[in-house]
């Protein structure tokens, strides 16, 4: 499930337009370095992980099943019958919604026969597994979807409003309830990588164990979901930073 997370160069923004100078020049040079760094290793995750899938994507699956049928195949292995696979629009918009039971497979996913597609498939599957054993980690995340949802559409204005107070009144309250709210983005983002891990740990098992995918696309898959895991650990650092940026401004505040 995707959870809108407050965008770090949005809060940056807020953050650099709001807090007074002289407390934000000793966090600034090294958080903006940061910063770069997460941004300049995002572009080159997400650059990898689509020139991968493209490359992956026309490799032909050995079996000759779609992503479809990949899905259908790992959840009757694994004993799970309450589970419907979908087809969703969009490329690379696949995911499992425990709401509904559903896998759901994009465009490119669904009706291709390529070893991307497979991967992508049983990585899906991976997370039907984990709700089916009660995987901690996935339930530990459901929870936090409602709460991270509020605390992310109102975590902009939450810090806009402590700031502004900060500035005026020296008063850190309504700061760190933003930084609160913000902080709830970042545990929600780190929660997600062992979820993502593990579930393409148990597709790429399956796909071996099954003797579904033979060892040398097997290689090709397991390059493929690294890559895809590599996004979510690119989005967890970039949570953490956001809620030390504001730390750092609401504790330089204190030096004058």
């Amino acid at each position: 499930m995707l959870v809108q997370i407050p965008s770090l160069a949005v809060l940056l923004q807020v953050g650099y337009r709001t807090a007074p100078e002289a407390n934000f020049e000793w966090a600034q040079s090294g958080m903006f370095l940061l910063i770069i760094a997460i941004g300049i290793a995002g572009y080159v995750v997400q650059a990898r992980l689509q020139a991968v899938f493209r490359k992956y994507s026309k490799v032909e699956f050995p079996g000759g099943l779609t992503g479809a049928e990949v899905a259908e195949k790992m959840l009757r292995d694994n004993h799970i019958h309450n589970v419907q696979v979908t087809h969703v629009k969009g490329h690379l918009t696949d995911h499992f919604n425990p709401q509904t039971m559903t896998v759901n497979l994009s465009d490119s996913v669904y009706s291709s026969s390529s070893v991307a597609a497979a991967a992508v498939a049983a990585h899906e599957c991976g997370h039907a597994v984990q709700h089916a054993q009660g995987y901690a980690p996935l339930v530990m995340r459901s929870q936090l979807v409602p709460v991270v949802q509020f605390a992310s559409s109102a975590a902009t204005w939450v810090i806009l409003l402590g700031l502004v107070l900060l500035a005026t009144t020296q008063n850190e309250l309504v700061c760190w309830i933003g930084i609160g709210m913000i902080a709830m983005s970042a545990l929600f983002s780190i929660v997600t990588l062992p979820v993502e891990y593990n579930a393409s740990a148990r597709a790429l098992e399956w796909l071996k164990t099954s003797r579904t995918m033979p060892e040398a696309q097997l290689s090709q898959a397991r390059v493929a979901l690294g890559w895809a895991a590599r996004t979510y650990l690119v989005a967890a650092l970039g949570a953490i930073a956001s809620v030390l940026y504001y730390v750092f401004i609401v504790l330089g505040s204190r030096r004058d």
